[in-house]
């Protein structure tokens, strides 16, 4: 026995509403959609302390990102002048991840009103950077959710570097 062509033409209407109800399809999506949860990269530019540019393997791209979880003094912020260890943090950044194979790990909300991916961020066989920043004293904790997963663990490295005067800790009178 032959299916109708009315049958066949609800399954495939059936299978494009299935689609397109789950984001299958090209409809509804947005930019930030088609990055996998993990992105690897190269770093092409360290703006401050806590923001790369990365060429993106796939989508094969720039982004500017921003770490998840820290905030390192401002050195490029507009109207403000540059703040106590914000060189230090910048400088530091440059030397972990310029020029360096990184995976971004992107956090549950992908993106900040800037338009910049929010990602922790590891350089190939190495560190995470932000925990290198809080361990050294180059930043501070900075929680926003959703993108919190880490907070508890980011609070205990910036408070062994703060109890040990490390970096913007020791230098920095307004820190304390």
């Amino acid at each position: 026995m032959r299916p109708r062509r009315s049958t066949l033409l609800w399954l495939a209407l059936f299978a494009i509403l299935v689609l397109v109800g789950t984001r299958g399809g090209l409809i509804g999506r947005t930019e930030d959609d088609r990055l996998d949860a993990t992105i690897g990269g190269r770093v092409v530019r360290v703006i401050d302390g806590d923001t790369i540019r990365v060429r993106l393997d796939r989508p094969a791209e720039q982004r500017t990102v921003r770490y998840i979880g820290v905030d390192t003094p401002e050195t490029v912020k507009p109207g403000e002048s540059v703040q106590c260890y914000g060189k230090a943090a910048s400088a530091f950044n440059r030397r972990m991840v310029a020029g360096r194979r990184v995976r971004l790990v992107l956090g549950r909300e992908r993106t900040d009103k800037y338009g910049r991916l929010l990602a922790y961020v590891r350089v190939e066989g190495g560190p995470l950077i932000e925990d290198a920043l809080l361990r050294d004293g180059f930043a501070r904790t900075l929680t926003i959710p959703p993108n919190d997963d880490r907070a508890g663990h980011f609070a205990a490295l910036e408070r062994g570097a703060r109890s040990a005067q490390r970096g913007l800790w020791g230098a920095c009178p307004a820190a304390q």
